[in-house]
């Protein structure tokens, strides 16, 4: 006999169509109603949507409250998590991820931590998140959109082989349960829809809704009131006969199962904070904090920092797909991750001897510089910062801390007023003058090097020879880029060219305008500059486009405006990539904003996720509009990490995560959103999607009119494993800091070494017993990973939870399987 398991919970976006206070407010008045209800015995048990973070909120204006729900977890009543947040779990990283349940463990600290991967209301489903949840000993998922629908239940696989057991809820239908009159009906052919999709197992009603209290309808009394834990551990489940489904779950949905893929785009600049953000964390703070033993404050900044950028991930808020109420809070919360990430690295280099605050007098002589590389194997990087002296001085010449001579590039001396403070000096204004320098740095593994600059009266003597590189650049008329390698002859034209378009959508979808005419910049003007560091191209153009729609928004307006763009293309001495970068103030409304990269021959694209690879074919920029109501066409957007490559191309992408694979008439492309622009949170009458998608609610600053600048760089070596170390180099450069005036210069210094693999973390340990290096195969091949530089640290294997696993550990030969992922522990 089929059992028909209702769970009684309530999905509950943190922030969307009101702010995050407006909504905690409700939120308290929820959970209060349901812990009365759990008292009295009117609910037999409650799921509090997936995400511990509903706890904390209520605690911090109610603890008292609080307690109560985490009484009802202990006895099995109610469930919280797995996740802290129910974070779009496209848009962040892995590492991300992994946090998240970190934090949900914490703050639960044992009190009714749900066991099953719930995450239904994703806008699509990552490749890696069997891997991810398998890592915390969850086996089991609940999915929705993405989901292939063909699917109600199936066996998910990652690249690297973990699995879980997915059940495709499919639209959940919240209305089954709401109303007494007529609950046997609906029921009946809630049960008989449910048979037709899934066989005779057994079957999930979830009773609940967005931000609605439960139903408490005497006619739900003869049903099978469960939990989802005890859903899937239902026997009638048939796991080994489930079809299997590999990769990411992106398939186009049926009836209200939308993608939202516009998503990707909606306020391209939350999700640039949000890589700036997580690079900062992952890549800097908490390395240095792993060689630095933190304090009991430093760990809990450290928390603190991440539970800010976890606010930040759900997919009503990095998704952009709020009211505008709702981003203005989401960018000072990447402010404030900023502040403490910057303090925490400040002090862990005080704490090596780096001195990085700027107090007393300025020097006239020389300053001394530390520049810093965040991975585990050497780097020949750029490097520019701002460096100031006393007032009328120049640089004139850079050493390494071994004495030799440094290829430099230096602006002219700008006046400025210097201030510095901390709990140790006073408040102190100097004048000085400011400098920016450039240079290509080479720094060992986890390494420091030292760095001095040398100051004069007067300008160095010009350089007479450019910086040698074997590519060139040329600039089109339409501002798009040719390059040639003049080692092979090879020519790629098409490069960086930007392609603006019409977009009658809302937050959620990109909706294409029928006769739309793409149109591209007009250069102006092209200046080279060459030093001995570097070749730049500076393009200026102007992107001539209509102001916004027609009042029906069938058609772009008469009325244009010409909007200025600034255009840099840069080759480093020594670096075989390009860097291309577009700034501007976007002053037009409702358009998308492309560049697209013209390759080679190819039959597909591939492109990073989380931890492993996928390969995607070439489309066309938009599927079929849909005929029937309440479809959304096909859009074969999709989420990008960092890197995508097809025909010999390679583009590093990171903070631009929408990127498509094109097939049009001339040449395969890849095309790059730099901006979207809408006016809507959602509207109904999208050629892309039938229906809304949520409230009808007007977003003013989703037009993004402010200033844009993103950067996109080349690459010629595509493999896995080249461009992983490209775009990890792009995603975190070298960083240099000048000392303390008076300061040495300091020796060069080298760290953690790891051959043959990634570093995804190096972190201290979430239980505060030593650390945790996290190395990954980026790779479909197996590769044999050396570890060096622990200083003689007691390595042992552990889960993405922490916790241990049984085995031997061979730094000097770590095997790892195609895409693999091991966590060591470091003590």
């Amino acid at each position: 006999m089929t059992t028909l398991h209702v769970v009684n919970h309530v999905h509950w976006d943190r922030e969307w169509y009101r702010p995050m206070e407006a909504f905690r407010a409700r939120l308290v008045e929820l959970v209060e109603q349901v812990c009365d209800a759990l008292d009295d015995g009117r609910l037999p048990s409650f799921h509090l949507d997936g995400q511990t973070i509903t706890v904390t909120d209520v605690e911090a204006v109610d603890p008292g409250l609080a307690q109560r729900v985490r009484r009802h977890a202990r006895d099995g009543r109610l469930s919280i998590g797995p996740w802290h947040v129910l974070a779009d779990n496209q848009l962040v990283s892995g590492e991300n991820l992994i946090r998240n349940l970190l934090t949900a463990r914490r703050i639960a600290d044992g009190d009714g931590l749900a066991t099953v991967g719930y995450c239904p209301d994703s806008f699509g489903h990552p490749a890696d998140l069997p891997r991810i949840l398998n890592g915390f000993g969850l086996d089991t998922a609940l999915v929705w959109r993405g989901a292939p629908p063909q699917h109600a239940r199936f066996r998910w696989r990652s690249p690297d082989g973990s699995e879980v057991y997915a059940v495709n809820q499919c639209y959940y239908e919240p209305d089954v349960l709401w109303e007494e009159d007529g609950i046997g009906r609906r029921v009946a052919d809630y049960t008989a829809k449910q048979r037709q999709r899934a066989g005779d197992g057994p079957q999930l009603l979830l009773n609940g809704a967005d931000h609605l209290a439960p139903a408490l309808n005497r006619a739900t009394a003869g049903l099978t009131h469960s939990t989802l834990a005890q859903f899937f551990a239902d026997p009638a489940h048939d796991r080994q006969g489930a079809p299997l489904v590999e990769g990411e779950l992106r398939y186009p949905g049926g009836w209200l199962t939308f993608l939202l893929p516009g998503t990707l785009s909606a306020r391209m600049y939350l999700k640039q904070a949000n890589a700036a953000a997580q690079t900062l964390l992952e890549s800097w703070v908490e390395p240095y904090l792993a060689q630095t033993a933190p304090t009991a404050a430093t760990t809990g900044l450290l928390r603190h920092a991440w539970q800010l950028l976890l606010a930040n991930s759900p997919h009503d808020s990095i998704c952009g797909c709020s009211v505008d109420e709702v981003h203005r809070e989401n960018e000072v919360r990447f402010e404030r991750v900023e502040q403490v990430g910057e303090h925490l690295l400040q002090r862990a280099l005080q704490q090596q001897g780096y001195d990085t605050r700027l107090y007393g007098e300025p020097s006239a002589d020389t300053l001394s510089l530390i520049v810093a590389n965040p991975h585990a194997r050497p780097v020949s990087g750029p490097v520019e910062l701002d460096v100031h002296s006393a007032p009328g001085r120049h640089i004139v010449g850079l050493r390494t801390d071994d004495g030799s001579d440094v290829p430099f590039e230096a602006g002219p001396p700008v006046d400025t007023p210097l201030f510095c403070a901390d709990l140790d000096l006073p408040p102190d204004t100097r004048p000085a003058a400011r400098h920016r320098l450039a240079f290509v740095a080479e720094v060992g593994p986890s390494g420091r090097r030292g760095y001095q600059v040398i100051l004069g009266d007067a300008p160095a003597a010009g350089a007479t020879a450019p910086a040698a590189h074997p590519w060139r650049v040329e600039v089109a008329a339409d501002a798009s880029l040719t390059l040639t390698d003049t080692r092979t002859g090879r020519t790629l034209p098409g490069l960086a060219r930007l392609v603006d378009e019409g977009d009658a959508g809302d937050t959620y979808n990109f909706d294409p305008l029928p006769g739309d005419q793409a149109t591209s910049p007009t250069v102006s003007a092209v200046r080279h500059t060459a030093s001995t560091v570097r070749q730049v191209w500076h393009i200026d153009a102007a992107l001539d486009i209509p102001q916004g729609l027609t009042g029906d928004r069938q058609a772009r307006s008469p009325q244009r405006v010409s909007m200025p763009i600034r255009l840099t293309a840069t080759l480093w001495a020594g670096i075989e990539r390009l860097d291309w970068t577009a700034a501007f103030d976007n002053t037009a409304d409702d358009h998308r904003l492309r560049a697209h990269f013209a390759t080679g021959p190819a039959d597909h694209w591939s492109a990073d996720t989380h931890f492993s690879v996928l390969h995607r074919p070439l489309s066309e920029p938009i599927g079929a509009l849909p005929t029937e109501r309440a479809h959304e066409a096909e859009c074969a957007v999709a989420p990008v990490h960092t890197w995508a490559a097809a025909g010999g191309v390679g583009v590093v992408v990171a903070g631009l995560p929408e990127v498509q694979g094109l097939l049009p008439a001339q040449a395969p492309q890849i095309a790059v959103t730099v901006l979207r622009a809408t006016g809507w949170l959602s509207r109904p009458d999208l050629r892309s999607r039938t229906t809304g998608a949520g409230p009808q609610l007007p977003t003013p600053q989703a037009q993004c009119r402010r200033p844009v600048q993103a950067s996109v760089s080349v690459a010629l070596d595509t493999g896995e494993g080249a461009m992983a170390v490209t775009a990890a180099e792009v995603r975190a450069p070298l960083r240099a800091w000048q000392l303390r005036f008076a300061s040495p210069v300091p020796a060069a210094a080298t760290g953690l070494a790891v051959a043959g693999a990634m570093v995804t973390a190096y972190k201290p340990a979430d239980d505060g017993d030593g650390a945790v290096l996290r190395l990954l195969n980026p790779t479909a091949e197996p590769v044999t990973a050396r570890i060096a530089g622990l200083d003689g640290q007691a390595v042992t294997e552990c889960t993405l939870a922490e916790q241990p696993v049984v085995g031997e550990v061979d730094t000097a030969a770590l095997q790892l399987g195609p895409y693999q992922l091991r966590s060591l522990r470091l003590r």
